[in-house]
């Protein structure tokens, strides 16, 4: 591949980059997709300004970085807000402590000398939640995210509050169903996967089967491996690393958005410094 067309692949995926941070969504529990989209576009930003400076009309890069700069400073009043929206959300969950998981210790002596922990009930809860909401006082001019969460918040505790509290008074009963959420959504990523539609409704008849389906030994999934040719095996394999880089890209920069995009920062210089050689090469030869 030319350093040219390299060049555009790179300045294509630092496009990407900052698209993804302005649409970023999320449904995690306690998380707010555009809040992260913003500190994601901070970092981007942060890597553009600290590039050496060069003509304004010729480098893309530069232009790149004025307009992260206009969208920083158009959305720095609603991420402020967001944030501290995320914060009082923290507070909120903590407020929500679970019941700790108790662990039979094998050790049948007992310890005098430990301190009696009482354990939280519903009671000591719902005063602690109420207390937050007597604290939490956003303004809603000023700060719309934080007043639409505790608007929000109000009407489901005083609507459900007292519903959702049994789990502080009886040993044993689970919280949420987060973790069976989490199970079957598991399920419904490799359905997809291994279908190829959006649809995951085979589910509804098999998925208990596949939850409680489990080899018999290794040597029995190896047997069901070998039945596979190698070489469609290569081949799909290829196809399935080409399906996966965009998705990848994408992890590695909500993960680690520094290294990936000054991974890319990177090449894009050295192959400008290399584009910006041949130039001058060729108009010394001419």
């Amino acid at each position: 591949m030319s350093p040219d067309i390299e060049l555009i692949a790179i300045e294509s995926q630092i496009r990407a980059a900052i698209r993804d941070c302005v649409n970023r969504t999320s449904r995690k529990p306690f998380r707010w997709g555009g809040l992260s989209g913003y500190q994601q576009l901070e970092t981007i930003g942060q890597i553009l300004r600290s590039l050496p400076c060069r003509e304004i009309d010729t480098d893309y890069l530069s232009v790149l970085s004025i307009w992260v700069d206009q969208a920083l400073s158009s959305n720095r009043s609603v991420a402020s807000d967001l944030e501290e929206t995320h914060n009082w959300l923290q507070r909120i969950a903590e407020c929500l402590h679970y019941p700790e998981q108790t662990i039979p210790s094998i050790d049948c002596v007992t310890d005098v000398t430990q301190t009696v922990k009482l354990p939280l009930t519903s009671f000591q809860v719902r005063r602690e939640m109420e207390e937050l909401l007597q604290q939490f006082q956003p303004d809603p001019q000023q700060n719309p995210a934080q007043f639409a969460l505790k608007k929000k918040l109000q009407k489901l505790w005083y609507k459900y509050g007292t519903d959702l509290l049994h789990c502080y008074d009886i040993p044993g009963l689970p919280p949420d169903n987060l973790k069976m959420e989490a199970m079957f959504s598991h399920l419904r990523r490799h359905q997809r996967r291994i279908s190829g539609r959006k649809s995951t409704a085979e589910l509804r008849n098999f998925g208990q089967y596949q939850v409680l389906f489990l080899a018999e030994s290794e040597k029995q999934l190896l047997e069901q491996i070998q039945q596979v040719p190698i070489t469609e095996y290569k081949t799909q394999r290829r196809k399935l690393a080409v399906s996966e880089a965009p998705r990848q890209q994408k992890h590695r920069l909500h993960h680690n958005p520094v290294t990936t995009i000054q991974a890319l920062v990177d090449q894009h210089t050295e192959l400008l410094t290399a584009l910006e050689l041949q130039a001058l090469k060729y108009q010394l030869d001419s």
